[in-house]
């Protein structure tokens, strides 16, 4: 993996990634933090390719060319990240890092999301164990490369020195205070 270029600072956060394979309940925990009042960023490609499909494109024409898809996914999350407070607590639905294990995923050279996920530490992150697969409209992945991505995200957020918090599964409501009362 690359290193950071020299002079170029690190930066330090307050922030907590929630991530983990597709279907494993993600949304539904950064839903509730938002309603309890919780500054939350919600996932980027969840969002693009759902203005995407109003606009009357199929997911099929979205993820046409997986490179330009991928890259501007992680292009929006670096954008949302670069405005975020470092010293504020934030709730991210996937960062930047999860680009690496989409990218590898894709079978893409991943040194552009390995360089830029170097210039930023999260102060926790949260990797969710899988729940039963279910598909929806923005959703292209099955339960296998949901298993296959699971192991990426692990493997990406491990080489880039995070300590994985792993959340189980059980009810919203207590996966969210799992979140909630970690320090």
């Amino acid at each position: 993996m690359e290193t950071v270029a020299v002079g170029q600072a690190v930066r330090f956060t307050r922030w907590c990634v929630i991530t983990g394979a597709p279907s494993s309940g993600k949304t539904a925990v950064i839903n509730q933090l938002e309603r309890r009042g919780c500054k939350v960023v919600h996932e980027a490609a969840r969002a693009y390719i759902g203005e995407e499909l109003e606009k009357g494109l199929t997911l099929q024409n979205i993820k046409a060319d997986r490179l330009a898809f991928e890259r501007r996914i992680l292009l929006k999350k670096v954008e949302i990240e670069s405005h975020l407070p470092a010293a504020e607590r934030w709730f991210l639905d996937r960062a930047v890092p999860d680009s690496i294990a989409y990218f590898r995923f894709e079978g893409l050279d991943a040194s552009q999301p390995e360089r830029l996920s170097r210039l930023i530490r999260y102060q926790h992150v949260f990797i969710f164990d899988r729940l039963q697969f279910a598909r929806d409209t923005v959703r292209s992945e099955n339960d296998e490369s949901a298993e296959s991505l699971e192991r990426l995200l692990q493997d990406c957020y491990r080489q880039l020195g995070y300590e994985l918090i792993r959340v189980p599964v059980m009810p919203v409501n207590e996966r969210t205070r799992f979140v909630l009362d970690y320090r």
